[in-house]
């Protein structure tokens, strides 16, 4: 594959808007070097991203992990399944992912873990295999939906923000300012939303649920060699 302008900017920020694990810790030098070399992005953004890396550097690992989900995890506002955004936990999200999970495999790609679609670093993965002009109509149409991401990661003063913003600037949006985005309803705390109601007789659930588990994002195409992050799907 040629690599277009924006795929290595594409996949730095899908790298960088995962759980910040060991495995992603140990390439942030690369990307960093990535970045360097990236002409798609703004300087402005470069340097944004940049910034991002170093704090992701010099954090503390379980102080990075933590700020992680309590940044995308535990409120709708900033979470990263995009569809969210538009659909909640309604029905309708379903046939949306449908939709969008068939929008890869008409392309001859495939998920290769359990991550939904819709998840922004799968997006960008996706869009850094599309040629440009492609990638960008396809970011555009989610550009009101990553315009209220960064808005609610800005308002956090989150060096998340940066990540999103990059994304707008691969769609060719400008970025809004946080105050010019209509803010979405206040949402229950997790607590709230996790508060198990009274019953009689009833079985509490305490001591049930098990740590998130996080895994790598792979899009795959089926005819390449096993060790290759892609692989083409049988049309």
């Amino acid at each position: 594959m040629n690599a277009q302008p924006h795929y290595v900017a594409a996949r730095v920020l899908a790298a960088l808007l995962g759980y910040p694990d060991a495995a992603l810790r140990a390439m942030l030098p690369d990307l960093r070097f990535a970045l360097r070399s990236d002409g798609s992005l703004s300087d402005a953004c470069r340097e944004a991203v940049a910034a991002l890396i170093d704090a992701l550097q010099q954090a503390d690992p379980l102080e990075a992990e933590a700020r992680y989900v309590d940044t995308f995890d535990r409120g709708r506002k900033t979470s990263l399944h995009l569809f969210e955004h538009v659909h909640g936990d309604s029905r309708e999200r379903g046939p949306a992912l449908i939709d969008l999970q068939e929008t890869y495999a008409q392309q001859g790609l495939l998920l290769t873990t359990g991550e939904l679609p819709d998840y922004l670093p799968v997006v960008l993965e996706f869009a850094a295999m599309q040629p440009q002009h492609t990638a960008r109509e396809f970011l555009a149409e989610m550009a009101h939906l990553l315009q209220s991401i960064h808005a609610a990661l800005a308002r956090q003063q989150s060096p998340y923000a940066a990540a999103v913003a990059a994304a707008l600037d691969l769609a060719g949006e400008p970025v809004q300012p946080p105050d010019a985005v209509p803010q979405a309803p206040a949402e229950p705390s997790v607590d709230d939303q996790w508060a198990e109601p009274a019953a009689f007789g009833g079985c509490s659930s305490a001591g049930q649920s098990s740590a998130p588990e996080f895994r790598t994002i792979q899009i795959v195409r089926r005819d390449a060699a096993p060790s290759s992050t892609y692989k083409e799907a049988a049309l």
